[in-house]
């Protein structure tokens, strides 16, 4: 039975979108950096408690970066639509997420299956991501003088385009060898 708490915890995490959501669209910044915060760190345990006990699962791993994307998303949404960050924000990490999945999905349903590790460049892209969120909501809750967030967000489109880009590059590499040794 406990195998299952890294799934429940990321289920959990899955249900803050909604509020997180609701909260900045709402001007309670200082709930939603709190419940952002909570997720982070629920983040943190759901990863640590499944490779600490071997709890690790397939549902686990779709879910806990489903998790992550939702919470950005709407983070990122939210922001967006109460004027902090400007809507080519957005479709930047929108645009993002879009690529890879069609990608995976072209990628199974021409070549065969993968195993869909996010790569370096990919991971320091989510952190920047949710840093950028983190820090809006900071200044927007208790910093008003917080500064440097141009700065966060020019390097945040400059990753997220790059992981873009990355992605699209190494995979099509992977299906071009794939289709040169004959797995299709």
């Amino acid at each position: 039975m406990w195998r299952h708490l890294p799934n429940l915890i990321t289920g959990l995490r899955i249900a803050l979108v909604w509020p997180v959501f609701w909260l900045i669209s709402t001007g309670e910044h200082a709930a939603a950096l709190v419940l952002a915060a909570v997720a982070g760190v629920s983040d943190a345990v759901d990863g640590w408690l499944a490779k600490r006990f071997g709890w690790e699962s397939r549902l686990g791993g779709l879910m806990d970066p489903l998790a992550d994307k939702l919470l950005l998303l709407a983070g990122f949404t939210a922001l967006t639509v109460i004027g902090v960050l400007p809507v080519w924000m957005l479709a930047l990490v929108i645009g993002r997420d879009v690529v890879i999945v069609f990608g995976a999905i072209a990628y199974h349903n021409l070549i065969g299956s993968f195993d869909a590790q996010p790569t370096r460049i990919s991971k320091l892209t989510t952190v920047v991501q949710i840093l950028l969120v983190l820090a809006e909501l900071l200044r927007l809750a208790w910093m008003p003088g917080l500064a440097g967030l141009d700065v966060l967000l020019v390097l945040c489109a400059g990753l997220t385009v790059l992981s873009g880009l990355h992605y699209v590059l190494v995979w099509s590499l992977r299906a071009r060898r794939a289709v040169r040794e004959g797995n299709r």
